[in-house]
């Protein structure tokens, strides 16, 4: 009697990264099922022209194709939430939110549902014997926007990109003759959210004191603004750095010197062991590496579970932002295992 193979739910963008996924576990020998997710009527991420990619590329692969209306999630989990968190003067990750409760949430449950024994998306991340670990392209890996992941969802996880370099994928996508060659990647946030101006002063950051006798200038409302942000700031004579947002006062805070964004400590809130094996409390503190931003260099450290302390100061450490954590295992897989992840308060 032949064995029954494994149904995997796919999550296709129309991309060249989630249809070379799609073509690699067809070739595996998966039951493959192609699923095209609309998130937001006006968003980059979900467009008609997408859609029509992703079903041309399941028609060429010969998998069926449906779309999911995510529409109505998408708003309240990941858009509601971003809105909340820049209107509190926070810098939020929205792909990290939409990953937990849309991708690897509610595609994940209806997966279950449908009698799925897996859900695989197009990221740049590996699976190890339950081990999360960073993708072998250095520069594509997303391991970063997956902290948040259950690990009992982790089990029904598959990233067929994770063991390439974006090259290679490339030539894949030819080699399948994939309907997707020649798109440009774009790495903006998915959806736009039109924030009302609020004006504030611009004062300037002198020691502990930022009194308000030290305005410069006018600020357009908080939530345009960001830790470490150089340009469109306004002000003349610069360069001036957003070094911290009074958000109670409605205060921007900037600096002329670079060095004042620079910090040896932060803490951290939500925290999510993925590895429990090298979970840390505060009498036993870790030895990490941490990135604090999606093109941060994870940077050495000790974790305690709530309070990292870095070897050296760190530039533009932004609440909001998350944390992750990798071990720094100085072998030939350096700080490939993400082990935890945290939002920065």
């Amino acid at each position: 009697m032949e064995e029954k193979r494994k149904k995997v739910i796919i999550a296709m963008s129309g991309g060249v990264d989630s249809s070379v996924a799609a073509a690699l576990l067809k070739k595996e020998g998966f039951d493959v099922v192609g699923v095209f997710m609309k998130f937001w009527g006006n968003g980059k991420c979900c467009t008609p022209e997408s859609e029509k990619r992703a079903r041309l590329v399941s028609e060429k692969l010969g998998i069926p194709f449906y779309v999911f209306n995510f529409q109505k999630e998408f708003k309240e989990k990941v858009v509601d939430y971003f809105s909340k968190q820049e209107k509190a003067g926070l810098t939020p990750n929205p792909c990290v939110v939409c990953n937990k409760e849309i991708k690897f949430g509610l595609l994940f449950k209806k997966a279950l549902s449908l009698g799925a024994d897996y859900i695989a998306t197009g990221h740049y991340a590996r699976l190890e014997d339950g081990k999360l670990l960073k993708g072998k392209d250095k520069d594509k890996d997303q391991s970063y926007f997956l902290w948040k992941l259950d690990k009992k969802v982790l089990k029904h996880v598959l990233f067929p990109v994770g063991d390439y370099t974006k090259p290679e994928i490339v030539k894949l996508a030819k080699k399948f003759k994939l309907p997707v060659l020649g798109l440009k990647e774009s790495q903006d946030i998915c959806f736009k959210v039109k924030f009302n101006k609020n004006p504030g002063p611009i004062v300037l950051y002198s020691g502990t004191n930022y009194g308000i006798k030290k305005v410069i200038g006018q600020h357009n409302g908080l939530w345009f603004y960001t830790i470490g942000q150089r340009k469109g700031i306004g002000l003349a004579g610069g360069p001036y750095y957003v070094l911290s947002k009074d958000v109670k006062k409605n205060i921007l805070i900037v600096t002329k010197k670079e060095k004042n964004l620079y910090r040896k400590e932060l803490s951290v809130k939500n925290v999510n062991w993925i590895s429990e094996k090298h979970r840390s409390d505060v009498a036993h503190p870790i030895k990490v590496k941490v990135k604090i931003r999606y093109q941060h260099e994870p940077a050495l450290a000790e974790f305690d579970g709530k309070k990292v302390i870095f070897n050296k100061p760190q530039r533009a450490i932004t609440p909001g932002q998350s944390a992750v954590f990798y071990l720094p295992t100085g072998k030939a897989g350096k700080d490939q295992q993400l082990i935890a992840g945290a939002t920065i308060k």
